[in-house]
């Protein structure tokens, strides 16, 4: 990426991807013409070529300010320093919301992008993805003491469970074009809910 690109004012910079993100959330990465995204950052086509050089750039680029955004977020919420699971999958999933809420154009690109099957970029978001991938959760999940859960419980089943269950959930909503971080909010309590029920020692409910 051109460094001009930072040289610019705060604002022009925001301009631009906030229209990147608009367009990509908008249509597939094949079907993201730059000459859109430069229409709506209200520059030449060329000139978004002088600080990006070509689109599969720019994409990886917005990915990777989201997903550094939204790690920024969990990190103040504190999710990562509880000793109960389900209270920081409470506190993370609230960090979410707010992202949600605060940066929605950001949110639905980085939802879609997630989701991406082009294979022309699908490798550098799954590079992106593993760089963020929270291995301290992770490590923190599939390590906890059993004292706390059922007996027999196979924990990294119960890990992985509530995972794809979490990813079915916002596939759906993606795939219905729209999501709605009250509606998500609230799912996500009963889920968390559900999960306690079936999975904590009846003493520690």
């Amino acid at each position: 990426m051109n460094e001009k690109f930072f040289s610019l004012p705060k604002e022009r910079q925001q301009a631009i991807l906030d229209a990147s993100y608009r367009v990509f959330a908008k249509n597939s990465y094949k079907h993201s013409p730059m000459q859109e995204i430069a229409d709506e950052a209200g520059i030449s086509k060329s000139l978004l070529f002088h600080y990006f050089r070509n689109k599969k750039e720019l994409y990886v680029f917005l990915l990777d300010a989201g997903a550094k955004l939204t790690v920024e977020y969990l990190t103040r919420s504190d999710c990562y320093d509880q000793e109960d699971l389900f209270g920081a999958m409470y506190l993370g999933m609230k960090a979410k919301a707010d992202v949600m809420r605060r940066y929605p154009e950001m949110t639905a690109f980085v939802l879609k992008a997630y989701y991406e099957q082009d294979e022309e970029i699908r490798g550098e978001v799954q590079k992106v993805i593993a760089k963020y991938v929270d291995f301290r959760a992770n490590a923190y999940l599939l390590n906890l003491s059993q004292e706390h859960f059922v007996p027999g419980l196979d924990m990294k089943m119960m890990y992985y469970e509530m995972v794809w269950a979490s990813e079915g959930y916002l596939w759906e909503k993606v795939q219905r074009g729209g999501l709605n971080v009250d509606e998500l909010e609230d799912d996500f309590v009963r889920m968390i809910d559900f999960w306690k029920s079936i999975f904590l020692r009846k003493e520690e409910l």
